[in-house]
């Protein structure tokens, strides 16, 4: 008679099929999470209705640093080219928030307009007012880089009160709306100046939450000495440190980021290596941004759950006739009990809590009547959510990322860091000796060979319990020496001959030396009697 109920329960338990990641966010959002903000307020209180250009847009890197950090100059130098409404300058040029995005002809979008465009990601914006949006213009222009990312480049964040006031807006309040939605948040600072000025350190807080998605450029340090770089990098930890609240170091990269003689070219090896693993970060946004999508959705969800947790209890405490007035001031003064009731109550962790002192300033603008009871439905939607269908869409991301082949950010500063004598790490270590006729390690073999005779070879050729009795001598782990083994024994008999001896210890002093190991022999460190065999 009643088996229509057990079949209504089992659709429930099944998740949603979905075709694309995509599609799936978007869906998942608009009939489970959606109604739960909308009922609770949580857009009044947190952050604007997501929309579908938010799930579809490219990934997007957001600058952020004081004036004359070379945030527009970090834009210029991985575009390799200018952009609609770029200035450059010491003083406080970029008063402006800048969208670099791709399109097929040069021009610029002004904030209004671009606001009102459902297919660019920032309709939500009209919400700071045109103080804001006369800020706020889209340069488009056609760059193989912004094929796969855009860039937000942001005004300078200066010191002192009176800034923060002409600004007619709330540049920590937009900053925050950009941070929620950007797949990476970069702090530039200037060798020069360290100082963290009150606003930056304002904008930094306003950050919480999204730690994993920032990361720190110390720029123009090729205009000081080896000595003042180590204690300027030490100072700018120790700044971080005390605005950062995170128990891991954030990461900092430290380089000269525009396309200008090195001033000081001791350093160039480690700007080079620290420039290229920046750019690998970069570079692996496309790849990670669905990924990305999802555990921002998550993290709303969760937000999003113990905001109705919040608005209900406060509801469920007003009284329904008199004594309104003194009964809110009462709830948000004693805000923070509240809190730790829901914390018991519901098992919730206190840093899924919105910012105590923000949700009472928020909350004395609201009629706490007109707050809704807890819906168990809502929130059995987003559990069921959280439960199950995030898990689906896991395994679609994984899917996707197989079917698609490597997604890389390609063309501008990228493109001249890969092939060529000045790719990171050419004509160095392994690299070493790539361009020569003659074999590299001949050089030191005469040394490999003195070795080699005292470890009384037969029929030309060492053992392997003989030859590792010397190459542990390195002191390099058993993991390395094994790899070293595997790709110094060429004919893979378990004995290396002279010539292979020779390449043992040739890639013993390039791990020495501080250089990684390649994966596969390069064609020009195989010993010459050799290069049949590999052919």
């Amino acid at each position: 008679m009643f088996s229509w109920l057990g079949t209504d329960d089992r659709r429930k338990k099944e998740p949603e099929v979905f075709q694309t990641v995509s599609d799936g966010l978007k869906k998942l959002y608009k009939t489970k999470l959606l109604p739960l903000e909308e009922t609770y307020k949580f857009h009044e209180f947190h952050s604007p209705a997501l929309e579908d250009a938010d799930f579809d847009n490219k990934p997007m890197v957001l600058l952020v640093g004081q004036y004359s950090t070379g945030k527009t100059s970090f834009i210029r130098y991985l575009l390799e080219q200018d952009f609609p409404g770029m200035r450059i300058g010491p003083e406080p040029t970029t008063d402006s928030f800048i969208a670099v995005m791709h399109g097929d002809t040069e021009g610029v979008i002004p904030g209004n307009a671009l606001v009102v465009d459902p297919k660019k990601p920032f309709r939500k914006l009209n919400a700071f007012g045109n103080a804001f949006l006369n800020r706020f213009v889209c340069a488009q222009l056609p760059n193989p880089v912004l094929e796969s990312i855009s860039v937000i480049d942001t005004p300078g964040i200066l010191s002192g009160e009176k800034q923060r006031i002409s600004r007619g807006y709330d540049f920590a309040a937009v900053l925050e709306w950009f941070a929620e939605r950007v797949d990476r948040i970069i702090l530039l600072f200037d060798a020069h100046k360290l100082d963290i000025s009150d606003e930056f350190s304002e904008v930094i807080k306003a950050l919480k939450n999204h730690e994993d998605k920032i990361r720190v450029v110390l720029n123009k340090a090729d205009q000081i000495e080896t000595q003042q770089l180590m204690r300027v990098y030490g100072a700018l930890m120790w700044s971080l440190g005390k605005i950062v609240n995170t128990p891991e170091v954030i990461r900092v990269y430290i380089g000269s980021f525009w396309s200008h003689p090195l001033l000081i070219p001791d350093n160039r090896k480690l700007f080079e290596a620290e420039e290229q693993d920046l750019f690998k970060d970069i570079q692996s946004l496309p790849r990670n941004a669905a990924l990305r999508k999802l555990n921002d959705l998550i993290k709303r969800a969760r937000l999003a759950k113990v905001h109705a947790f919040i608005i209900s209890s406060l509801k469920k405490e007003m009284p329904s006739v008199f004594g309104r007035e003194n009964k809110k001031k009462e709830l948000i003064a004693s805000l923070g009990d509240i809190y730790k009731c829901i914390e018991r109550e519901h098992q919730i962790s206190p840093g899924d809590f919105p910012n105590l002192k923000k949700m009472q300033d928020q909350l004395q603008a609201q009629d706490l009547n007109k707050f809704q009871p807890l819906k168990s439905k809502l929130l059995e939607a987003v559990d069921d959510m959280l439960a199950n269908d995030i898990a689906s869409l896991m395994v679609l991301v994984r899917q996707e990322e197989t079917r698609k082949p490597n997604p890389v950010v390609k063309g501008g500063a990228f493109d001249g860091t890969v092939d060529g004598p000045f790719g990171h790490g050419y004509g160095e270590g392994a690299g070493e000796g790539i361009d020569e006729a003659e074999w590299v390690v001949a050089r030191d073999k005469p040394v490999y060979d003195e070795i080699f005779y005292t470890l009384s070879p037969v029929n030309g050729k060492v053992t392997g319990a003989n030859a590792k009795k010397e190459m542990v001598k390195s002191k390099l782990p058993n993991t390395v020496l094994g790899k070293i083994w595997k790709l110094a024994d060429i004919n893979k008999d378990g004995m290396l001959d002279d010539e292979e001896f020779a390449l043992a210890n040739h890639l013993i002093k390039v791990k020495l030396e501080g250089h990684e190991l390649p994966s596969e022999l390069p064609a020009h460190l195989v010993p010459p009697s050799k290069r049949k065999i590999v052919e």
